[in-house]
């Protein structure tokens, strides 16, 4: 049983359709959605017909909580861009989804961690703001109590996945299309993929366990740098462009 596990697409609508076409080209049908869909400089309002057109099964992550609870005169500019594009039944649609979901009786979906959508759970930070691997015990103990074999993390935009030690797979696909962002929380610091590739994940139940294989997706990820460049965001079309920051 294949499932592909996307996240984090932050209204890059050029970029979730190129990971969808590459999807049905493996003949996947089951998609899950971990979340963060909107925001940003990007195109709101066609990603949003996209998914809501697809009825994936789909949880709310820490951005879209910002555009359903946060006044629009104190959201930051990524959140307000995508507010201002969208239409009452796109925020209405943001407001059904969960926070976190159970597939299939197998799968657990969140954003950040089962109790938090802004933690970063296989991520930490040095006081300076270098991003590295988590502690191993950090990373087992937020997994406590989530009894399936397989747990589903984004939020970081960093592909990666962890074998717990009583055999639980736990994956973060990366980002669909935003392979670079600056965060001030806890401290300030940047994460950059290093490619502009749209990214996502495949979950597989095989004959010794659930196995997990990264995609990393080209598309014609120059269009949306200059959307991004266009709307005075240069820090997007940077990292749009290069999957770097600088």
């Amino acid at each position: 049983m294949k499932i592909a596990v996307i996240s984090d697409i932050h209204g890059n609508d050029l970029a979730l359709e190129a990971v969808l076409a590459d999807i049905a080209a493996l003949g996947i049908k089951e998609v899950v959605n971990l979340g963060d869909h909107l925001s940003g400089p990007l195109n709101a309002v066609r990603t949003a017909d996209i998914l809501m057109e697809r009825d994936m099964p789909a949880i709310r992550g820490n951005h879209d909580r910002y555009l359903l609870t946060i006044d629009p005169a104190a959201m930051g500019p990524s959140d307000r861009a995508a507010y201002d594009q969208l239409e009452q039944h796109h925020l209405e649609w943001l407001a059904t989804l969960p926070e976190t979901l159970v597939y299939r009786d197998t799968l657990f979906l969140c954003h950040g961690t089962p109790a938090d959508d802004e933690t970063y759970w296989m991520e930490a930070l040095t006081a300076n703001g270098i991003v590295h691997m988590g502690k191993r015990e950090v990373i087992e103990c937020f997994a406590e109590g989530i009894a399936y074999p397989v747990i589903l993390c984004g939020h970081t935009h960093i592909p990666r996945a962890v074998r717990l030690a009583d055999g639980r797979l736990l994956v973060n696909p990366g980002s669909v299309g935003c392979p670079g962002y600056t965060d001030d929380h806890p401290v300030g610091h940047k994460v950059e993929t290093g490619s502009p590739d749209a990214r996502y994940a495949i979950v597989d139940r095989t004959a010794n366990g659930w196995s997990v294989t990264f995609r990393c997706v080209p598309y014609d990820h120059m269009a949306m740098s200059r959307v991004a460049a266009n709307r005075d965001r240069p820090d997007w079309a940077c990292a749009l462009a290069t999957g770097l920051l600088d």
